[in-house]
């Protein structure tokens, strides 16, 4: 009896224990009904606002476009993407698949011949994506970029390195010289005559010199012995040489162009009889028979005129074959293209620039344009 009574109340335990656990289970179900709905409500919500966005800006875009149209105020790049050119406030505009390309234009206001202006021009038809920033000589900016890009004349041109993705740079690479992460421009091999120099050739003691070396003047010529041009213009340089020595400087450094095969050698016996104190002498003689060696196959002549001024042969033709002065005669070289010198006869009176063989009046009137000042 005892024990029936047991089990029933067990049994009773038994069920009530399920009933609870069923309840718990019941609940924990709810429970995570209750979260996934709230998940749910919390996606749908975010898909609203979502949609909402694109809407709003769709609206905006569409917005864009249409009051810019009305008002005329600007194109949409929807808009943009329809046409290669469009009108808009009196200016047409041009799609081009060239990037834009900023250049830095340094300048002397004061300077009549630096006037950049028919490049501009030029370079705007053969690169019309072109932005330009003028920027003056004497400003700060200015001053940066000379230092930066070691420039020496003017007008000078620094592009962006943009440009080395246009249609010129593919076509004319040599144009341009990297410096610095920037592409400045070789104006005088495009033939952009030089406006002004910045800076001048200095006068070295290796050079052949005359005149007062104190003088406020001084006058360097870059000359090539085999140029028709410069056997033209070397008696007028000599000739005011003899005139203004007690009162200017006069330089002559060789500048041998490869396009004349004796002229190096020219240069190196001039060199030679520098050492013996007779290179004006030696010059004179080289000019004055330019036919007669121009054509030599080898330097018999040079040795052959070192005699006939009674130099010390044995030391000048050791000193010919040697070319023991080719260094100098190559930092020259360098010096000219660091000035874009490309011609002879090329000559500095101060800073003013005269190019080819101009008279004995006009170097004279050079000279007497600087004395006064």
């Amino acid at each position: 009896m005892d024990e029936q009574m047991d089990f029933e109340k067990k049994g009773e335990e038994q069920v009530t224990s399920v009933s609870e656990e069923s309840t718990e289970q019941e609940t924990a179900i709810e429970t995570c009904d209750v979260q996934e709905k709230d998940q749910q409500d919390k996606k749908m919500k975010n898909l609203i606002s979502v949609v909402i966005l694109l809407s709003g800006l769709f609206v905006g875009s569409l917005f864009v476009d249409v009051s810019q149209l009305v008002r005329g105020s600007g194109y949409s790049q929807k808009n943009l993407n329809k046409s290669d050119i469009f009108s808009a406030n009196g200016k047409t505009w041009v799609a081009y698949d060239a990037p834009a390309v900023p250049v830095r234009v340094l300048n002397d206001d004061t300077c009549d011949k630096c006037d950049p202006s028919e490049v501009l021009v030029w370079l705007r038809r053969v690169m019309p994506t072109i932005s330009v920033e003028k920027v003056n000589l004497n400003s700060a900016a200015g001053k940066e970029l000379i230092a930066q890009f070691d420039i020496k004349t003017l007008p000078a041109f620094v592009f962006d390195p943009n440009v080395e993705k246009t249609e010129l740079f593919a076509q004319a690479k040599d144009l341009f010289a990297a410096k610095n992460g920037q592409d400045v421009l070789n104006g005088q091999l495009l033939g952009i005559p030089v406006g002004k120099y910045i800076t001048l050739p200095e006068i070295s003691a290796d050079d052949a010199i005359v005149g007062a070396q104190d003088a406020k003047v001084k006058v360097v010529l870059f000359s090539d012995f085999q140029c028709p041009y410069c056997k033209t213009f070397y008696p007028a340089f000599r000739a005011v040489m003899n005139k203004y020595q007690d009162k200017v400087e006069f330089a002559f450094k060789e500048l041998p162009l490869d396009s004349h095969p004796q002229a190096m050698d020219a240069a190196l016996a001039a060199t030679c009889a520098q050492d013996q104190g007779k290179f004006w002498e030696y010059s004179d003689k080289l000019y004055a028979a330019q036919a007669e060696w121009s054509n030599a196959k080898d330097m018999t002549y040079f040795k052959n005129y070192a005699a006939l001024l009674k130099l010390n042969t044995a030391d000048f033709n050791k000193c010919l074959d040697g070319k023991v002065h080719q260094d100098k005669i190559d930092a020259s070289k360098k010096e000219a293209a660091n000035f874009a010198i490309s011609g002879t006869p090329t000559v500095f009176v101060n800073d003013q620039f005269e190019a080819g063989a101009i008279t004995p009046d006009q170097l004279s009137k050079d000279i007497e344009a600087q004395l006064a000042k």
